[in-house]
Parts: C-alpha cells; structure tokens; sequence
C-alpha cells in the first residue's frame, strides 16, 4: 500500500507517479476540506477543485471567477489533508502571461496539478448551457508551455483539455491533443461523450495519459478504454444540493424530515472525526480545558 504523502513535494510525486504508471485513478469533486478529507480516509488517491462548482456555490458562474478564489479553495484543502489536489484552471485567466501567475498562485496553494482547456477567455457563463467556443490550436499550444515554463516542481501536472472532438471532430481532437503534448502537456484530458473508436484514436495519437471528465457511472467503461484520470466534477456538488432542497422543501411544508434523528446526531458526530477535530481537543484538554 503506498504511504500516505507528508509533503506537497511528496503528494505531487505520488500524483504523478500514479498517472505514468497508468493505473485508473478516480478523482471525486471536492467541495471542501471536510470532503476532501473524506475522500482521502475512503482510499482515493486525488481531488479535484472546480471553478464550476465554486461558480455555483458563489451564485455568479464559473465564469466570473478569479484565479485567487481557486487557489483559495484548493489552499483550504491541502491545509487539511494530504490528498493530491487537481485544481480546475479553466482557461487560464487570460493570456499566456495571466496563465504564469496563475500558475505561481495555484502551485504555491498546495496543488498537485491543474487543468487547462482550450475554451476563450475570458470563459463564458454560457458554457454552462453547453455554449463553448474554441481558442486556436496555437494560442492554446502557447499557453500550455507557459504554464509549464511557469511552474517550479516538475511533478505538479499539467493537463490540457480539447472540447475539440465534440465540435471539430475526431481529427481535430488528434491534431489539437498532439500539438499540446509538444507544448509540454502531461496529460490529455476528452471530456465525455466520446463516439465508438475515437478515443482509441485520440490514445494512439500520443504518448501521454489519457483523462476525462463526466460521472463516475461511466468510468469502467472509461477505464477500459485507456482512461487513466477519470474526474467527477458534478455528482457530489449535484446530491449535496438535492438533499438540502428536500430537506428544507419537506420542512417548510410542515412534513417530517425523513431523517431518523438518531442517525442525523451520529453523522454529526462524524464530521469532527473527519475533520481531525481529536487533534484540537487534545490541545484544549491540556490547557484551557485541562480537568474537563
């Protein structure tokens, strides 16, 4: 069993090292320290830290986001837990230029890698309602060698998203995922859905991993086909919310919660454990609480 990680050096390398080996590495949304370490205790090997899910969570998109609210976010984990972090950095930011800073902020936060895709910048609200407009094969090309010129351990990933396949075609995708490995891209990352062949296509096209990104339903079959990084951006995000609405629906139309009370105090309890609350309680207990 691999030793758990107890420096970000040592979480990127494991991260990478993981990847090159090819082995299927399952990476669930991590909405917060507390889930991220979570996924840490159930034996998952990363995390990932979405733009669009903090987009959600704030109420204004991924779209108007900045860079500092992500490194933010992906800080607050890697303060918590040793889980290698995949943090999202959507398009960049702006330029090659905006993409070096941002790569300084988000490998000083903690980040074991981060994800870049080839949408305009500044990124648009409406990709949320599967609007998405492609920057050229060069000036992406551009911004992934930034990145990689940017970043001081060699370990901490870069992974270059194409949305290519599903607006220009399998050829495109292989022309564009060749171009960003030359670039210096560790990894390629197809979002889902992918056609009968044109992953295999896409594989054979380079030398690096594979990743993608839909839910976890659909990652056996992923796997099968040469996916090594299958992300979950959505599902926890997704349950999370559906679970409050109901439960806060139900109550105010004066329903029973549903909830058998005993397990909801339970569960509560185990959000300090999680949370590696016992560590601070030991502190308290020889000092301000001693005696208690």
């Amino acid at each position: 069993m691999q030793a758990r990680p107890t420096t970000v050096a040592d979480s990127r390398r494991q991260l990478a090292d993981r990847v090159a080996s090819g082995l299927p590495t399952p990476v669930p949304l991590c909405l917060d320290a507390l889930g991220a370490r979570l996924a840490e205790q159930l034996g998952y090997h990363a995390g990932y830290v979405s733009g669009g899910a903090i987009g959600f969570a704030k109420a204004v998109s991924e779209g108007l986001l900045a860079f500092s609210e992500l490194a933010e976010a992906t800080a607050s984990l890697t303060l918590r837990c040793s889980l290698p972090i995949i943090v999202d950095g959507a398009v960049g930011f702006g330029d090659p230029v905006h993409v070096t800073r941002m790569m300084w902020e988000f490998e000083a936060s903690g980040a074991a890698a981060v994800e870049l895709e080839d949408q305009v910048a500044p990124k648009r609200v409406s990709h949320h309602r599967g609007i998405e407009h492609l920057v050229g094969t060069r000036e992406m090309a551009e911004k992934i060698a930034a990145a990689v010129a940017a970043r001081q351990d060699p370990n901490f990933l870069v992974i270059a998203r194409t949305a290519a396949l599903r607006h220009e075609g399998v050829a495109a995708a292989c022309a564009r995922a060749r171009a960003y490995v030359d670039a210096g891209a560790d990894v390629i990352l197809i979002p889902l859905p992918y056609g009968d062949g044109e992953l295999e296509q896409i594989r054979h096209a380079v030398d690096v991993p594979l990743a993608t990104i839909g839910l976890f339903d659909h990652a056996a079959n992923a796997y099968e086909r040469g996916v090594t990084l299958f992300i979950d951006s959505i599902t926890p995000h997704v349950v999370t919310f559906a679970a409050t609405r109901e439960l806060l629906r139900r109550h105010h139309e004066g329903l029973p919660s549903g909830v058998e009370v005993a397990d909801t105090m339970a569960t509560y309890r185990e959000l300090g454990e999680v949370g590696g609350f016992e560590g601070l309680y030991d502190i308290e207990r020889a000092t301000t609480e001693r005696g208690s």
